[in-house]
């Protein structure tokens, strides 16, 4: 079983599109999947299961108990139970894909989090309430038999997200061609470091809910939502992409390879197709084919040609764009999976 996150802080560069159609392949690709909404704005959840049929919130989830993320951590951050509570996934439309939902609740817990981080050592009866979030991660995917978890986080720095990723085995950070993307990428180099220095004590193995030993491994990076021109990016957005590569490899992976949070460039040369080092796939922007995969809850490579609700000239246009993205995604899984197998 390997944990995998999808983490940047600066929003908007497709985490839960990713989670959601990465998540799909995998699946399709005989891996047993569950995907995660550790976002308390519950993107990934409605994308799944569709805005419609989660109106009433409270009814789903009381008719579905343990079905989310806050539910299953709750009994030992508000110390109810003093144990994490293993997590019932839903199934989703393809039958090797499971969903944990998210909870907008999520966001009550940074601040009992991030006290337990500060202050452990002073109010030991708190100390297992950061590795908490990782162990119930571990305990529902060892139970349920899960391949893969991906996990779609939020975009902060802040306690949850912290713990999220130093729990997971790897990470993935998708980005965006633009300025703040780039900015983002360099502030990284600070943050990632800093927070496996303050988990450090917490991998102690007399604490119950202990973190790993090793830190989770950077496994590369994503660019989306470039436009494409003759199978290429814009030249504007390729230099932004060229920007992050530069960031990725010559600020990001010199913060993070000693301190074991990074694969090595020829590990990723090695074993992935990609041209360039630690870019493991550029997926367009094709913002109609999105709609209509948020309409139909089905990743863009899975919509039918009735699902597209166009004709003539503009579906063979889809048609093909579709295709494409599924080319990218089924290579991008493949990918992540002989790196997975061999680090």
């Amino acid at each position: 079983m390997k944990i995998i996150s999808l983490f940047n802080h600066k929003g908007g560069v497709s985490k839960t599109t990713t989670t959601f159609n990465l998540g799909w392949m995998l699946a399709e690709q005989g891996h047993k999947t569950l995907i995660i909404d550790a976002d308390p704005q519950c993107n990934l959840t409605a994308l799944v299961l569709g805005y419609n049929s989660i109106d009433d919130v409270d009814t789903f989830y009381a008719a579905n108990p343990n079905c989310d993320f806050y539910s299953c951590v709750k009994p030992i951050i508000d110390g109810s139970l003093g144990k994490v509570i293993t997590g019932k996934p839903l199934n989703t439309a393809n039958p090797n894909l499971s969903l944990l939902c998210g909870n907008i609740a999520l966001s009550e817990i940074e601040t009992q989090i991030s006290v337990a981080l500060t202050t452990s050592s002073a109010i030991p009866a708190i100390r297992n309430i950061p590795g908490s979030v990782g162990a119930f991660i571990k305990q529902t995917a060892t139970e349920h038999k899960f391949d893969y978890v991906l996990v779609d986080m939020s975009p902060s720095v802040g306690a949850l997200n912290e713990c999220l990723l130093m729990s997971s085995d790897y990470f993935i950070v998708p980005t965006a061609p633009d300025f703040f993307c780039a900015q983002a990428i360099k502030s990284l180099t600070n943050v990632l470091p800093r927070w496996n220095n303050e988990i450090s004590t917490f991998r102690q193995v007399d604490i119950i809910y202990s973190f790993p030993q090793k830190p989770p491994k950077f496994i590369g990076f994503i660019s989306q939502k470039y436009r494409p021109r003759n199978n290429l990016p814009a030249k504007s957005f390729q230099k932004w992409i060229d920007i992050i590569k530069g960031e990725v490899a010559n600020s990001l992976v010199p913060a993070l390879s000693p301190i074991g949070m990074s694969i090595e460039q020829l590990t990723f040369s090695t074993n992935v197709t990609a041209d360039e080092p630690f870019n493991l796939a550029n997926i367009s922007d094709f913002n109609s084919l999105i709609a209509q995969s948020q309409k139909h809850n089905v990743p863009v490579f899975a919509l039918s040609d009735a699902q597209i609700e166009q004709k003539g000239q503009v579906l063979e246009i889809m048609r093909e764009s579709r295709e494409n993205f599924k080319d990218t995604f089924k290579k991008l899984a493949i990918d992540i999976h002989q790196l997975t197998e061999v680090i």
